[in-house]
């Protein structure tokens, strides 16, 4: 696994020097406010646009950015066959090809495990969804990573940047808006002033409620379980979901590195769904027990469940940013909209905001405009949201359909999966979107 170069000091750098001689806040181009997967991915991105503009204009001045996280950076994780991070994510191609042109991908590979079938199984009948990526002329479907190693490569790649200060652990305290500049209070007792602050800063996203963002909510009525588990059988390759009324199960494959044999490959991680009244009963058991229930729920298709980490419990709501912009300030990932994970995409629509973003950001610098103007962020705007609304509607009318138990709806729904099972041009075409390659 990847050892992150950035350590405590390189975080701290920033904080200790002192404020501008003049009384001054310092000058950014722009502020990135979360630096998870999203904001680290898009703060990346962004450094490098600008680098490049900066070599191709030698007149202009160096363009900067501050990245700024709560939280301080965990130590790099040892590597380990048996011991991954209960927290993952689900990679489509388009997510890791952008990774890859980042050149942080490269140091995640041997331990992200690829997946090149997909099975979704009617718990409470015999519909059955099986994809293949040979079926799409392709080596896999996605990639499950884990968060702490892909977190760390991101990491990794903007500590060799010239152009970003990573302030870490601190905490904006209020924003202040004065015409095309806003002013960025931090509870070190600094003070920034930046023409664009792009929060990623999570799904109870602080820039998001200082700044009065209109958020839309529905409550899941559901708590997700994490764990990694120990199987019998090896998973070969296979991701696996079971839809059930209470919840969806996933299995997500894992692997301790590429030189692993397949034969050797039994631990997947668990993304379990249920209503909060049951997600409490599960997580009271005791580990055999709870080996025993997931034996059951998975139909026993990797064997007997031998093991299992410490699990994690976190409800699910699912929010949407009436608007994901306003002068000077951008939303991207979970602070502009959260998604059941019940199909691994919400990372991947995070991604996809994180690109698009810096791509109108770009064409902004290019033509001369302001960052923090409106027409370069409602372009973003108005890419983004109807993909994004699209996905949580397809998320939603699943986790619905599934939950329908009465014969008829069972009957039709068991007809209409296997009846998809068979059309393979249909088939196909949604593997591709699911890829993000359409």
């Amino acid at each position: 696994m990847n050892n992150s170069k950035v350590s405590d000091k390189d975080v701290s750098k920033v904080q200790d020097d002192p404020q501008r001689q003049d009384g001054s806040p310092r000058h950014y181009d722009i502020v990135v406010v979360g630096a998870g997967l999203i904001g680290a991915a898009f703060a990346l991105r962004m450094a490098r646009i600008f680098a490049d503009n900066a070599s191709s204009n030698s007149k202009d001045k160096p363009c900067k950015i501050a990245l700024l996280e709560a939280r301080a950076v965990p130590s790099p994780v040892t590597p380990s066959a048996t011991h991954f991070d209960p927290q993952v994510v689900a990679l489509t191609e388009a997510s890791r090809q952008w990774l890859d042109a980042l050149d942080v991908w490269q140091a995640c590979r041997d331990r992200a495990c690829p997946y090149s079938r997909m099975s979704v199984r009617d718990g409470e009948g015999t519909g059955c969804i099986e994809f293949d990526a040979a079926e799409v002329q392709r080596a896999n479907l996605g990639h499950i990573v884990e968060n702490s190693l892909l977190r760390a490569s991101l990491l990794d790649a903007i500590g060799e940047q010239g152009n970003i200060d990573l302030f870490c652990p601190v905490t904006v305290e209020s924003l202040l808006r004065d015409g095309e500049t806003t002013i960025v209070n931090l509870s070190t007792d600094e003070q920034l002033s930046t023409g664009l602050v792009v929060a990623a800063d999570g799904a109870n996203s602080p820039i998001r409620a200082q700044m009065g963002f209109e958020l839309r909510t529905w409550g899941y009525e559901h708590s997700a379980i994490t764990a990694t588990l120990k199987a019998q059988k090896a998973h070969g390759f296979t991701a696996r979901q079971w839809f059930t009324p209470s919840g969806p199960l996933a299995f997500l494959p894992l692997r301790a590195s590429a030189q692993a044999a397949p034969t050797e490959a039994h631990y997947v991680s668990i993304v379990w769904s249920q209503t909060p009244e049951r997600a409490e009963r599960l997580m009271a058991l005791d580990d055999a027990e709870f080996c025993r229930q997931l034996t059951i729920v998975s139909e026993g298709v990797l064997g007997t469940i031998e093991e299992v980490s410490q699990r994690l419990q976190f409800p699910l709501t699912q929010r949407h940013g009436v608007d994901y912009v306003q002068p000077g300030i951008a939303l991207i990932g979970d602070a502009a909209h959260t998604i059941h994970p019940l199909a691994g995409q919400g990372v991947n629509l995070g991604f996809s905001d994180a690109r698009v973003l810096a791509e109108e950001l770009q064409r902004a610098l290019q033509a001369g405009s302001a960052f923090g103007g409106l027409q370069a962020l409602k372009r973003y705007q108005r890419r983004r949201k109807p993909d994004n609304l699209a996905m949580m509607a397809t998320m939603e009318g699943f986790k619905r359909l599934f939950e329908r138990e009465e014969l008829p709806v069972r009957l039709l729904r068991n007809m209409g999966m296997s009846g998809l099972n068979r059309l393979s041009p249909l088939k196909n075409s949604l593997i591709r979107q699911a890829m993000g390659l359409t």
